[in-house]
């Protein structure tokens, strides 16, 4: 008896349960949120930069000095929302030990082109030029170009 009681009560539940299911209009609307693009600011620069170090070379010791600044001159870079980056120039100066410069040369991004693919060269920003070694008769430099706000670089 008490089987008979909880397979009614059971069966009860499942008819109620598919008759309240059955009647459910579907509605054909989408709701979702909205996502703006951000608006472009002003345009982002880096911060200037500078490094120094003694660096012996070929029996010597030379003064290796690197500087970053931000430059107004060159053209802007642009990333896919439409933000502007100022892109940078870097100079170079090695000088010997009693002070007299012995290199000084300024880079901006159109020294490096060769290097570049079109991608980079459109939209990529100096970002870093860095003393590597001296190996033999050369004193050797790494660059980067980069998108900005990304780790993407060449």
């Amino acid at each position: 008896m008490k089987t008979n009681v909880i397979y009614t009560v059971m069966i009860g539940c499942l008819v109620a349960s598919l008759m309240a299911c059955g009647n459910k209009q579907k509605s054909n609307d989408i709701i979702t949120k909205t996502v703006e693009m951000p608006k472009p600011q002003e345009p982002v620069r880096l911060q200037p930069y500078n490094d120094s170090r003694d660096v012996s070379w070929i029996g010597k010791q030379y003064h290796v000095n690197i500087n970053r600044q931000p430059s107004d001159s060159l053209p802007m870079v642009k990333d896919e929302t439409g933000q502007k980056f100022v892109d940078n120039v870097f100079r170079l100066t090695v000088s010997r030990q009693d002070g007299s410069v012995f290199y000084n040369r300024t880079f901006t991004k159109k020294a490096l082109t060769q290097y570049l693919d079109d991608d980079f060269n459109k939209t990529g920003v100096f970002e870093g030029l860095v003393f590597d070694k001296a190996d033999g008769d050369w004193l050797v430099f790494g660059a980067s170009v980069g998108h900005p706000q990304s780790d993407e670089y060449i």
